[in-house]
C-alpha cells in the first residue's frame, strides 16, 4: 500500500513538472507582457522575408501595453551591417486579441501563447500586393529559452503549415544585442 502511495505521489510530481501551468492561450493580461523581450525564434512560410536582410527579421528589445489598448515594440534591424533601433506602435480590431500594425504592408496578428515569465509567441499574417504570407515569433524574457520550448515552437510553427526548414533559431545570429539600452558594440 505505502509503494503505491509513493507511486501515486511521484506520478502527480511529475505530472505537474510535465504541464507548464503559467502558460496562457487565450484571455491575456497584455500589461503582463510589458517588459523586455529577447527574439529567440522567427518563422515563415516565406524564408526570404526571415533571413539576413529579410524585411521581417527583427529583433525586439521591448514592448509596452499602452493606455488605449495599443502594443508599442522597440525593435531593432540591420541595415548595411549596422543595428539600427526602430519603433512600431500596433492597434487593436474588432477581432478580440487580434491587432493590425502597417509594415512591409498591412498585418494582422496575436497572441498564440505566452507565460509572462518567460515567453510568448506570436502569429502574424501579410498582407500585402494581394500576396500573403506567415510569420511567427518566438520572444523570451531572457536571451535564450530551454530546448524543450524551442522545440515547442516549431511544432506550433509546422501545425501553422511553416515547414521545420523556415524556422530559425535566432540565438546563433546577430541579433544587436549590443545596442539594447544604447551599450557599447
Amino acid at each position: 500500500m505505502k509503494l503505491l502511495l509513493l507511486c501515486l505521489g511521484l506520478t502527480l510530481v511529475c505530472a505537474d513538472k510535465e504541464e507548464n501551468n503559467d502558460v496562457v492561450r487565450s484571455n491575456f493580461d497584455l500589461s503582463k507582457i510589458s517588459g523586455e523581450w529577447y527574439s529567440i525564434g522567427l518563422a515563415s512560410d516565406r524564408r526570404e522575408k526571415i533571413e539576413e536582410n529579410g524585411s521581417m527579421r527583427l529583433f525586439v528589445e521591448y514592448i509596452d501595453y499602452l493606455k488605449n489598448s495599443s502594443l508599442f515594440f522597440k525593435y531593432h534591424t540591420i541595415v548595411n551591417g549596422e543595428c539600427t533601433e526602430n519603433y512600431l506602435v500596433s492597434d487593436p480590431t474588432e477581432e478580440n486579441g487580434v491587432y493590425s500594425v502597417e509594415y512591409d504592408g498591412p498585418n494582422t496578428f496575436r497572441i498564440l501563447e505566452a507565460d509572462y515569465n518567460d515567453h510568448i509567441i506570436f502569429y502574424l499574417e501579410n498582407f500585402n500586393n494581394d500576396e500573403t504570407f506567415q510569420l511567427m515569433e518566438l520572444y523570451g524574457r531572457e536571451p535564450d529559452v530551454s530546448p524543450e520550448l524551442k522545440e515547442k515552437f516549431v511544432q506550433i510553427c509546422e501545425e501553422h503549415g511553416i515547414d521545420k526548414e523556415n524556422v530559425l533559431d535566432l540565438t546563433k545570429v546577430n541579433r544587436c544585442l549590443q545596442a539594447r539600452d544604447g551599450g557599447a558594440p
